[in-house]
């Protein structure tokens, strides 16, 4: 069981209403899921921080930085 977790429920992630911890049956379908999510979060939310993909075997990581300006 491959699992997808949130490193930290931004504002952004909150009102989009994005679980911070989600299961799959395969690591696969999870690294999708989180690349899909990540794009979605970079591309659509405000900006304040960036997301990205950190996989450890079947733990799959969205990290969450403030960005920097």
């Amino acid at each position: 069981m491959a699992k997808v977790t949130i490193s930290k429920m931004c504002g952004c992630v909150k009102k989009e209403e994005m679980p911070q911890v989600q299961e799959f049956s395969s690591v696969d379908e999870a690294l999708k899921v989180a690349k899909e999510m990540t794009t979605k979060m970079n591309d659509e939310f405000c900006g304040k921080h960036n997301f990205s993909v950190v996989q450890n075997g079947e733990e799959i990581t969205i990290q969450v930085v403030e960005n920097k300006r």
